[in-house]
């Protein structure tokens, strides 16, 4: 190995290190991912020739200018489908679609209400993601739980519920988005053969939980949920902008089967379709309302860019590292070290998951193991498949394990010491029993 390539996975490393550190640190890491892609790259032109095959003499700039568009090409597919994700939620979720969801939720039963909010938790992150729903699902939470010991209990569940429902879904987390735009995965086959393992790795702390509650709710007398949506819009308007957002997600994945173009052009056809509803439906409200700030063209300014710039940094600098062959390496390494046991590397990765980010680890393993034609390595084989569930599954075994749990932490003020000591044994049993269930299937049914 050189002194090149040692020096460009140093910077790897200090930055991840920064990134990991963020809360101390108090330096956003989309600032971090950033300064360390362009570093990696600058460190990586010193002596180009070494890894690229071309980029010799006067075709050094087009050589390397070719490798780094078809990385930014396959990254960028990843972050137009977010954008796009993120604006139709934003829109939902401004224009009041979600009162529907809330008025599902109403019960004064502490445990049915668990199950409630586990299993609408579970399915909303497979078709949202699992930060959106988490903070959704938290939103409705404090209207109806009014006792914060109860209700970080409840919030727990929601961690681990998204988590669990966003690792099924093609479209339910970054790093299944990641697989399926890669094509190591497709959406049947990880809805089909996942769906299950992750409906265990919730349901069985769902049961746990459940005996922390007793009794009934206090409901409150006030509904308070409706007081900072838009009265603009009919109750029926409501549930239209709902269903044509939430139903065009879910369709993204026959689209992309239907026309084999690029999942993000599927939500950019969502996206179009629940803009121009909107714009209909304000058509008839008075310009001086304030329900006119929710339109589109305003609710853009409030995606998370900071996120986005994130994912572009930590995707490129990971890029970086499958250029000089690091990747590669390190999976012949893990091969090695477990014996081709794909089970014990995506569990540690998973494990892994709940430490540091997924995102560069999923990005990693794409980029460690090239796609095969048949085994375990194959498009929907073993590996993929695991390897979706273990890092969105692992994060829940500490809150800081996924965005999820992050943001869950800071609107809830739970402690990393609580959730460490009453939720994440019972979530690391949830995944255990999720891996378990998922072999079963696959040595016995598949």
């Amino acid at each position: 190995m050189s002194q090149l390539t040692i020096c460009i996975i140093v910077v790897f490393i200090l930055g991840y290190l920064f990134i990991a550190l963020e809360s101390v640190t108090k330096v956003n890491k989309a600032a971090i991912a950033l300064l360390m892609f362009v570093a990696c790259w600058t460190l990586f032109m010193l002596d180009p020739g070494s890894y690229v095959s071309g980029a010799v003499g006067d075709h050094v700039a087009s050589a390397v200018s070719d490798v780094i568009e078809k990385h930014l090409g396959s990254t960028s597919t990843t972050l137009f489908f977010l954008m796009g994700a993120m604006t139709i939620v934003e829109i939902v979720d401004q224009n009041g679609g979600f009162n529907f969801v809330r008025d599902v939720m109403k019960t004064k039963n502490k445990r049915g209400l668990l199950w409630r909010i586990a299993f609408m938790t579970f399915f909303l992150s497979a078709i949202l993601d699992n930060l959106t729903t988490s903070i959704v699902m938290i939103m409705i939470l404090r209207k109806l739980v009014q006792d914060h010991k109860d209700r970080i209990i409840y919030a727990s569940l929601v961690i681990i519920a998204a988590n669990s429902g966003g690792a099924f879904s093609p479209i339910g987390d970054v790093t299944t988005i990641m697989l399926w735009n890669k094509n190591t995965i497709t959406a049947l086959g990880v809805i089909k053969e996942v769906l299950l393992p992750s409906i265990i790795s919730m349901a069985i702390p769902a049961f746990v939980l459940q005996y922390s509650l007793k009794g009934e709710l206090v409901v409150p007398a006030s509904n308070e949920a409706t007081a900072t949506v838009s009265q603009d819009f009919t109750n029926g308007q409501r549930k239209a902008i709902f269903f044509l957002g939430v139903g065009g997600l879910m369709l993204v994945p026959v689209f992309k089967s239907i026309t084999h173009l690029p999942p993000f052009t599927g939500i950019l056809l969502v996206l179009g379709i629940l803009w121009t509803t909107t714009e209909v439906f304000y058509r008839g409200v008075h310009r001086k309302s304030d329900g006119m700030s929710k339109r589109v063209s305003n609710l853009l300014s409030r995606i998370d860019m900071s996120t986005i710039l994130f994912f572009l940094g930590i995707l490129m600098a990971v890029a970086c590292l499958e250029t000089i062959g690091v990747l590669a390496a390190l999976g012949k390494g893990l091969n090695i070290a477990f014996n081709g046991n794909h089970y014990m590397v995506t569990g540690i990765i998973g494990v892994l998951s709940s430490i540091v980010d997924n995102v560069p680890l999923v990005a990693g393993c794409m980029g460690m193991y090239p796609l095969s034609p048949t085994g375990d390595m194959a498009i929907d084989g073993i590996f993929w498949q695991l390897l979706a569930y273990c890092a969105g599954v692992g994060g829940s075994m500490l809150i800081i394990g996924s965005a999820a749990g992050v943001v869950v932490m800071g609107l809830e003020k739970i402690t990393f010491g609580w959730y460490m000591k009453h939720i994440s044994w019972i979530a690391f049993v949830g995944y255990i029993a999720g891996i378990i269930c998922y072999w079963i299937l696959k040595t016995f049914v598949y």
